[in-house]
């Protein structure tokens, strides 16, 4: 079997959730310990499990369907619009609180105000 092939049995077998079984089923080859050995030869190993977590985030973000992603464009569209409002709104409060303080101009309604 040339190593072009070997490799990206290798590479299916880390990257999917295939097992070696069917692995050998699908391609065609056989012992115990080939796709072990083929690993080790191209200098690959088994993924540990941090490896295997990113890999599967990695899956599920390119499966994201194309609403899903909008959303999730406009989701941080609203975070950014947020974020400017509350620097708004502070800078508003600073003004209101200097010219109360420095012009002596009652702005903000006391609480408990008769009508």
């Amino acid at each position: 079997m040339p190593d072009e092939i070997k490799l990206k049995v290798v590479q299916e077998y880390l990257n999917t959730d295939v097992t070696q079984k069917e692995l050998k089923a699908k391609y065609g080859f056989g012992g115990n310990n080939c796709i072990l050995n083929w690993m080790r030869k191209f200098g690959l190993n088994s993924p540990d499990k941090h490896q295997v977590q990113l890999q599967q985030t990695m899956t599920k973000e390119s499966q994201k369907t194309p609403r899903e992603r909008e959303l999730e464009q406009k989701v941080k569209q609203l975070e950014k619009e947020l974020e400017h409002e509350k620097l708004r709104t502070l800078a508003l409060d600073t003004m209101i609180n200097i010219a109360e303080r420095e012009l002596n101009i009652p702005i903000r309604k006391k609480s408990g105000a008769k009508r």
